[in-house]
């Protein structure tokens, strides 16, 4: 009994440890790379929330999409995914980064449906361009879910 509940505790510690460590890649292509770069500014400051811009992919457990996926980007941003250290999550910012946006596959034949048609996204963030702080919180978002949180409700932006 008293090993489960040792174990169960040391689960939790990690769980929350890795939530509040997350160090993050970021990949930019449209208007949404600029709310992406506000949100990591003084203002609002993600490194607060624990997450630290890494250069290298190697050292990255987060990766951010924001903006149009292509076809030419679709195989980079794959093998950009598989070079991160697991557990490793996604973060999708912006409708060009979740569905194709203006630009989604319906109108033009060199854009991807999505972030999701190349890597397994965690977390879409919605908006074109979203806010800072909704960045923010589809952080927190993640971070709920990698501690092993459901949210209630979804906040309206």
């Amino acid at each position: 009994m008293a090993s489960s509940f040792y174990l169960s505790t040391i689960g939790k510690v990690m769980s929350w440890a890795r939530s509040q460590s997350l160090w993050y890649t970021h990949t930019g292509s449209s208007c949404c790379a600029d709310e992406v770069l506000n949100s990591m500014g003084c203002r609002y400051d993600l490194e607060r929330f624990g997450s630290v811009a890494q250069q290298d992919a190697k050292q990255a457990d987060l990766l951010i999409i924001s903006g149009v996926v292509t076809e030419k980007l679709a195989p980079h941003l794959k093998e950009l995914y598989e070079s991160m250290r697991s557990p490793k999550y996604v973060l999708a910012v912006g409708t060009c980064a979740n569905s194709g946006g203006l630009f989604s596959p319906q109108h033009s034949y060199s854009v991807k449906a999505g972030a999701s048609s190349v890597v397994p996204v965690d977390v879409y963030v919605p908006g074109c361009p979203p806010r800072p702080e909704a960045i923010m919180d589809g952080l927190i978002a993640l971070q709920e879910r990698i501690r092993g949180k459901e949210r209630q409700t979804q906040p309206q932006y």
